[in-house]
């Protein structure tokens, strides 16, 4: 048995530690007896010192699973710097050569090895399988091991075939480590890799050091410019969702001023290692990213991660919002939110298999109820990880620090409880709200619980309403999730108490983001307050001229553009080419009358414009906008631009109305031609010229929408306005 003094002897000699941090001794002892480990340790707790530790301590080579390559070199040459002895550790994947792959093959042979860092695909491969088997294994580390769930935030097939391979090969100790895992992941890896009985370790996700807060998406890149002004030199990370989106911020950062770099997986790896060394060498204090930036990333004094757009689930969020203060110093979280962006994330799910559809859809609905939630943020997120935040009030998040007024709930959570025990336990979060608001889906109806006692007994009360008192019920544990069939809902033995013998139990309505407009709509309108009068006075110009030039109204300027005409007042042409949807080609055409008018208004009304903002922006986004028209006129096919820009489809056709909508001529014939019908063509067009009171395509899918693909008659609309307007 290894003595104290051995185990730190190592631990000096190695890595230069006196000291072991958090729960790293036990777990080093429980490898070293040879025991299944399994490791749950928040970003920055050393979980790698869980396993190199006992490697270059036991006798044979430590088998080392990761999935990020450029993690396996940076631990690698750590590894060689603490030892005398290069060959100490050494990497498989696809990045080296055959020559490469025989010397490390022969250091291993050779015993000299303690750590072999493999990548999952190269463990599959029948020739690695056949050299491990020649190899005196000490045990298997197996990081990253949410790879292994589906329901973890970064799920990869062939961590699901690792325990069979470890079969064929020999099986030995097995230590499985994670930084983030709720407790259905945590029960994932461990049934997956067959060690339900392994010593399970954990260490809390609490980061007091950080602040969180989520702000309603209104003016976001203001906000932003503002926020990154008033904290000047510190380093921070903003995240968005879409490559598209990570360039056009960093470019508004840069023309304000702010030192900024974008990060994405669609540009060459050269320029993402350069900007990443930028961000590390303090050269550019921002990083604008995709959720793919980061990994392995550790730069301690990030100051503040802001997510642009919302993440796809809470395990995500925490990864990401990890990456701030490290150090132990100040950190602030700050997410905008808009249910928008969840539609939109449940919209990118379609057409995925429905298994996939069903658990993005659950781990969306953790972040909606994250997001909307007025309960301590802190305490939402340790219970989503299976920890529990016994303080009251963190003082570190906005509904901690603004909290909304409470009222007593008891009666509505034994509604709930005694609704879930009525359907026996075998039903999900919305199924239960629909019940007691009376709300009639084909689920409810499938399963008759509109006929049962339950169904609408707080129908003065909408859904929300009740999702609200099922999340405060949960996080008071008098309720569960099931762990095998997530979502279902169960009572646990402290709800079976309370609903015995209720006592008090206060709630908070949850915050409502329902009307706060996404900051970017198709036309890029700005949220602020519209002139009603001046709006109402534009319509008629509109009207009159539309008349005078026989088009329909909508195809000399759309209602979101006479909106920011009455949120601006352009007086000039120059002016009037920058509000949203308008364009050179526009204002030249027939932009005259409507700054007249408006300065006119303007002059008369006294009115202090607000044009002279301090935040610019980019001009027209021009290169996303020259490289469609130029492919366009190339005549190349739609799906071809998408993918070279990394955009969906839906995505690109926004780009396109946007430049219509601008005043720009655009001729689709090429594509219209190849994949519409002729006669769809026709009616399409003539609904648009004949009927249509707008170019509203919510009225136009409500006209036609039984008969045509909504894509259909956004291509065809685009046509329409590109003809009879440009």
């Amino acid at each position: 048995m290894l003595n104290d003094s051995t185990i730190q002897d190592y631990l000096k000699k190695y890595f230069g530690f006196n000291t072991f941090k958090g729960n790293q001794e036990p777990i080093i002892r429980n490898v070293l007896s040879g025991h299944d480990t399994f490791v749950l340790m928040p970003t920055g707790g050393g979980k790698s010192l869980c396993y190199q530790l006992p490697a270059v301590m036991k006798k044979g080579t430590a088998i080392v699973i990761s999935p990020l390559i450029a993690l396996m070199k940076n631990q690698v040459d750590a590894m060689r710097n603490f030892s005398t002895d290069d060959d100490v550790a050494h990497f498989l994947n696809s990045s080296l050569t055959k020559t490469e792959i025989a010397r490390v093959k022969k250091d291993v042979l050779s015993g000299k090895a303690k750590l072999l860092y493999v990548a999952p695909e190269s463990l599959t491969k029948e020739e690695n399988i056949e050299f491990l088997k020649n190899i005196d294994i000490s045990f298997y580390a197996i990081d990253e091991a949410h790879c292994i769930s589906e329901w973890g935030h970064d799920f990869r097939p062939e961590y699901r075939r690792i325990r069979p391979i470890i079969d064929m090969i020999g099986r030995s100790p097995i230590i499985a480590l994670t930084a983030t895992a709720t407790p259905k992941v945590q029960h994932d890896i461990l049934k997956n890799l067959n060690i339900l009985d392994a010593e399970v370790f954990k260490s809390s996700f609490n980061r007091p050091n950080l602040y969180y807060e989520v702000k309603s998406k209104q003016d976001v890149t203001k906000e932003i410019i503002k926020y990154i002004k008033n904290n000047a030199g510190k380093s921070g990370i903003i995240y968005c969702l879409s490559r598209k989106k990570v360039e056009e911020i960093a470019e508004v950062l840069k023309v304000n001023g702010i030192k900024s770099l974008p990060y994405h997986a669609g540009m060459d790896s050269a320029t993402r290692t350069l900007n990443q060394d930028k961000f590390l060498m303090e050269e550019a204090d921002i990083i604008v990213a995709t959720i793919a930036f980061g990994m392995g990333i550790d730069k301690p004094d990030v100051r503040f991660v802001i997510h642009y757009d919302i993440p796809k689930s809470l395990e995500g969020y925490y990864q990401e919002t990890g990456r701030a203060g490290r150090d132990g110093g100040e950190g602030n979280c700050i997410a905008y939110y808009s249910y928008n962006d969840i539609l939109k994330l449940e919209k990118f799910m379609q057409g995925k298999p429905i298994a996939e559809q069903e658990i993005g859809k659950q781990l969306l609905l953790e972040t909606v109820s994250y997001a909307e939630s007025s309960v301590c943020r802190r305490k939402l997120l340790l219970h989503y990880f299976g920890e529990e935040y016994l303080n009251e009030n963190c003082e570190a998040c906005d509904n901690c620090l603004h909290p909304k007024s409470q009222f007593e709930g008891n009666e509505a959570v034994v509604s709930v409880l005694e609704t879930i025990l009525a359907v026996k336990e075998k039903f999900k979060a919305d199924h239960i709200a629909n019940i007691l608001s009376g709300k009639v889906t084909s689920a409810i109806k499938s399963y008759k619980h509109n006929k049962i006692e339950f169904f609408g007994i707080g129908e003065d009360k909408d859904e929300k309403f009740w999702n609200m008192v099922i999340r405060q019920a949960l996080i008071a544990k008098f309720l569960t999730k099931d762990i095998e069939n997530y979502g279902l809902l169960k009572l646990t033995a402290k709800g079976m108490e309370f609903l015995e013998k209720p006592t008090s139990f206060m709630l908070a309505e949850d915050h409502d983001y329902a009307d706060t407009t996404d900051e970017e709509n198709a036309f890029g309108a700005r949220t602020a307050v519209v002139d009603e009068e001046l709006f109402s006075i534009l319509r008629d110009l509109r009207k009159k001229l539309s008349k005078q030039k026989e088009v329909p109204p909508f195809v000399i300027f759309q209602d979101p553009s006479l909106e920011d005409m009455a949120i601006q007042y352009p007086i000039t042409i120059d002016e009037l080419q920058n509000i949203s949807g308008v364009g050179a080609g526009k204002a030249q055409r027939y932009g005259e009358e409507f700054v007249e008018i408006i300065k006119k208004y303007v002059e008369e009304k006294e009115i202090i414009r607000p044009l002279d903002m301090v935040v610019k922006s980019v001009v027209n986004k021009s290169g996303m906008k020259v490289y469609i028209i130029q492919s366009i006129d190339m005549k190349r096919p739609l799906e071809d631009i998408a993918e070279a820009k990394g955009l969906e489809m839906s995505e690109l056709i926004s780009d396109i109305e946007a430049i219509v909508n601008s005043g720009t001529r655009i001729n689709l014939d090429y594509y219209i031609n190849t994949t519409i019908d002729e006669e769809r063509q026709h009616d399409i067009y003539s609904y648009f010229r004949e009927e249509a009171e707008s170019d509203s395509l919510d009225a136009a899918i409500k006209e036609l929408g039984n008969e045509f693909e909504e894509e259909e008659i956004r291509l065809m609309r685009i046509k329409f306005l590109s003809e009879m307007g440009n």
